[in-house]
C-alpha cells in the first residue's frame, strides 16, 4: 500500500490552479520565541532566509486598518455590504469615480490606521531588534488586494530595492486572517542558496534594464519539483508578519477562495536608518520602482481587472 500523506493545510494550495502536493508544501517556521534572543533571532534570518513572527502588531490596529481599506474598495463597488467581510462583488466604477488610479490609490495607502499599522511603533520596535540598529520603513508601501484566480510569481526582492544598498528587508503583512485558500505568501526552501538563479542577478535594475524581467519564468510548482525543495507557507493570523532580506525567492499561492474573499495584505521595505536611501521610495510623492508613483502597483487596477504577475 501507498502511505498517503497527513494534509498540512486544512484547504488546497495551488499555483496555475494545480494543487500543490503534499510533499512539496511545509509550515514556516515560528521564530517568535527568539525575539528574547536577538542574537540568535538574526542568526536564523541569516540561515534559513526568512523569520515568520506571531503577535507583532496589535489585531485592533489590523482591524482599523482592514475596515478602512475595504471602506475605500467598497466606495467604487468592488465589494458586497458590508464592507468589512471583504467579499468581491464582481464589479468596479472605479474608473468612472476617480479621475486617477495612482492618486486613489495613493490615498488608500497613505490611510491613517493603514500607515498606523504598517510604520507604527509595534514595527518600528522589532525591526530595529532584528536589524540591532535603529531601522527605518520605506515612505513607498505596497498594498495588495488580491480577489479570487489572482496569484504573484516567483521573483527575489533584490532588483527591485538595492539601487542604494542591498541591506533592505522587506516585511509581509497579512491584514487579517489569510488562510492558505486566500493565496498568502510563499517563500521557496533554501532559495537563499540558489547562487545560480541570485549570481546572474548581482547588478540588475529592474527599472533600468528592461529587457529583463524580475519574475521568474518557471512557476512555484515547476521549480520545487525540480529542485527538490518545498514552497512555505501558513494559514496567517491577524498580528503575523513575514520578514524577509533581497535574496529570498517568493511569490504568492493562487486566491481561490470558494466565498470569493478579497486576500488583504502588504509590503514595506525596512533599512537600517544610517543607511542611505534610494530616493524613489521617500517622501511626499515617492516615485516607486519606474517613476510612475503608486499608478504603476498592480493595486491601483480596479478589482475586476486580470493580471497575474507581481
Amino acid at each position: 500500500m501507498t502511505a498517503t500523506l497527513t494534509p498540512l493545510f486544512n484547504r488546497d494550495c495551488l499555483v496555475n490552479s494545480k494543487v500543490v502536493p503534499q510533499e512539496r508544501l511545509g509550515e514556516l517556521k515560528d521564530s517568535t520565541p527568539l525575539l528574547a534572543d536577538p542574537i540568535a533571532l538574526r542568526k536564523q534570518l541569516q540561515q534559513d532566509g526568512y523569520l515568520y513572527l506571531k503577535g507583532i502588531v496589535k489585531p485592533q490596529h489590523i482591524e482599523a486598518a482592514r475596515q478602512e481599506v475595504f471602506a475605500r474598495l467598497a466606495e467604487m463597488g468592488e465589494l458586497k455590504e458590508p464592507a468589512h467581510e471583504g467579499i468581491f462583488s464582481g464589479v468596479s466604477h472605479r474608473d468612472q469615480r476617480v479621475s486617477s488610479r495612482g492618486e486613489f490609490w495613493q490615498s488608500v495607502s497613505e490611510g491613517p490606521h493603514l500607515r498606523h499599522l504598517t510604520h507604527g511603533e509595534d514595527m518600528h520596535r522589532v525591526m530595529d531588534l532584528i536589524m540591532g540598529e535603529k531601522s527605518r520603513p520605506h515612505d513607498y508601501l505596497f498594498l495588495r488586494a488580491g480577489v479570487q484566480g489572482r496569484s504573484t510569481g516567483l521573483h527575489y526582492d533584490y532588483p527591485f530595492f538595492t539601487r542604494a544598498h542591498d541591506q533592505v528587508y522587506t516585511v509581509w503583512m497579512p491584514i487579517g486572517n489569510v488562510p492558505v485558500e486566500q493565496g498568502p505568501l510563499a517563500i521557496v526552501e533554501g532559495s537563499k542558496k540558489f547562487k545560480d538563479l541570485i549570481d546572474p542577478m548581482n547588478g540588475f535594475d529592474v527599472a533600468l534594464d528592461k529587457s529583463r524581467k524580475a519574475t521568474l519564468s518557471q512557476d512555484a510548482l515547476s521549480l520545487a519539483t525540480e529542485r527538490n525543495t518545498r514552497l512555505l507557507s501558513r494559514n496567517f493570523e491577524i498580528g503575523d508578519i513575514v520578514v524577509f532580506g533581497m535574496y529570498t525567492l517568493h511569490g504568492a499561492f493562487q486566491n481561490h477562495c470558494p466565498l470569493q474573499k478579497v486576500r488583504l495584505s502588504c509590503d514595506v521595505r525596512w533599512q537600517p536608518a544610517a543607511l542611505d536611501v534610494d530616493a524613489r521610495y521617500f517622501g511626499k510623492n515617492p516615485g516607486g520602482t519606474t517613476g510612475a508613483g503608486y499608478g504603476e502597483l498592480q493595486g491601483a487596477k480596479p478589482l475586476t481587472d486580470d493580471w497575474h504577475v507581481r
